[in-house]
């Protein structure tokens, strides 16, 4: 189910976040998709002499759900992506709960645009953080 909301309906502090267990279906999926096929993410015995010891989850995969939120959520359907900045802090191993959180930090009424706070946890942990900047739409 899309929810969402006009510009006028924002309000700094608003927050949304949706969670996902990343898979080992989403990591072939992804890596078909996107033409990514690093050993990192696909094959055990390369990743384990990495200075990961194992495979992990491709990071764009998870900042993909910080996507999901700012499309679905908050500000929702109608939303256009103008600009993102990520910063991956920490591996997400398949098998993880990886949580996308946005909240919505400064709102510029001129352009109806508006910046977000974006995070990705696996647990209390952050694995990626960064901001979003997006267009939303107006009642009028």
């Amino acid at each position: 189910m899309t929810t969402g909301y006009f510009f006028e309906d924002l309000h700094i502090g608003q927050t949304a976040e949706l969670s996902k267990t990343i898979s080992e279906a989403d990591i072939q999926m992804y890596s078909m998709v996107t033409l990514d096929t690093n050993p990192i993410h696909l094959d055990e015995a390369v990743a384990r002499q990495s200075r990961f010891g194992g495979r992990i989850a491709h990071g764009m995969l998870s900042a993909g759900l910080m996507s999901a939120v700012l499309g679905t959520q908050l500000p929702g359907p109608g939303s256009i992506y103008l600009r993102q900045s990520l910063t991956f802090r920490a591996p997400v191993r398949i098998g993880s709960t990886v949580r996308a959180v946005v909240e919505v930090i400064d709102l510029k009424p001129g352009g109806k645009r508006v910046t977000l706070r974006t995070t990705c946890m696996v647990k209390e942990e952050v694995v990626i953080d960064g901001e979003a900047y997006v267009l939303v739409p107006s009642r009028g």
